[in-house]
């Protein structure tokens, strides 16, 4: 079997495997569903309590629904490799004659299926019951603004699962302490071009303030107050997901060598 096929059918399987195990307690979709939804519903009566414009609204729940696939690079990729050390499984994976982008590949279209039914959740049930007006005029630009944000944010959680092993809780407790000031820079709930050019620039480094500000503008129109024209985002989006996707290679690859040379897969402090 050449490689291709091999590493193939790893991303599969273990695609299979972390789609099938999210579904394995229906109680878990209920909670998925219904407490996302309650902390949007509080943004939204915060924004009528101060009569802001509704627009803010539809803001409020595409960014609610963007925050299931943040999370999920996150705990879902990112930190994945930790804790599959942690439990004794990693062993078998670094042994397994596979690529570890297959691997991680695997794990991101996996969690891809379960994020993904949160963010419809949250996204239809928060237009349904708040009243949004959102209007898709452009399906396949946001269809394609959408796939380039999914890359890069995944992209993202490859490299950093290297550095999370490596690091363990180090690395864990630094992600905690930037979760919540990554919602406010990347403008999760409000235009991002409410915190100046500076900021703006500086969290357009992170691939989901370029994918919601463009996102934002394809649904509703000029007054989203986007930042930059859309398909100069698109450009940008597409370069992020190309160099994070470079640059988690070679941390894993600079973990394997480590773990081959050194014998471990920890810094030498842990």
């Amino acid at each position: 079997m050449n490689d291709w096929a091999l590493n193939f059918k790893a991303g599969i399987a273990r695609a299979h495997a972390r789609a099938i195990g999210a579904m394995r307690e229906p109680s878990w979709v209920v909670f998925d569903v219904i407490l996302p939804l309650l902390g949007v519903a509080a943004y939204i009566y915060y924004y009528r309590a101060l009569g802001a414009d509704p627009i803010f609204e539809g803001f409020v729940i595409l960014g609610g629904a963007m925050t299931a696939f943040w999370l999920n690079v996150l705990w879902g990729m990112a930190a994945q490799l930790y804790w599959e050390r942690e439990v004794g499984n990693f062993q078998l994976f670094m042994i397994t004659p596979m690529s570890r982008m297959a691997l991680l590949a695997g794990m991101a279209l996996g969690g891809l299926f379960t994020s993904s039914i949160r963010a419809l959740s949250t996204l239809i049930l928060g237009i349904l019951i708040f009243q949004i007006k959102i209007s898709v005029a452009e399906p396949l630009a946001l269809a394609t603004i959408f796939i380039l944000t999914m890359l890069a944010v995944y992209g993202i959680g490859m490299m950093l699962s290297s550095l999370f092993l490596m690091y363990g809780r180090d690395a864990w407790n630094i992600s905690n302490l930037l979760q919540e000031p990554v919602y406010l820079v990347s403008g999760f709930y409000f235009p991002i071009r409410e915190l100046g050019l500076t900021i703006s620039a500086v969290a357009s480094l992170i691939p989901v303030t370029l994918g919601l500000d463009a996102m934002r503008q394809l649904l509703f129109g000029p007054a989203s107050q986007g930042i930059l024209p859309v398909w100069v985002e698109a450009i940008i989006l597409a370069f992020q997901a190309a160099i994070f996707m470079i640059l988690a290679k070679f941390s894993l690859d600079r973990m394997e060598q480590r773990s081959r040379r050194e014998g471990r897969l920890t810094l030498r402090w842990q």
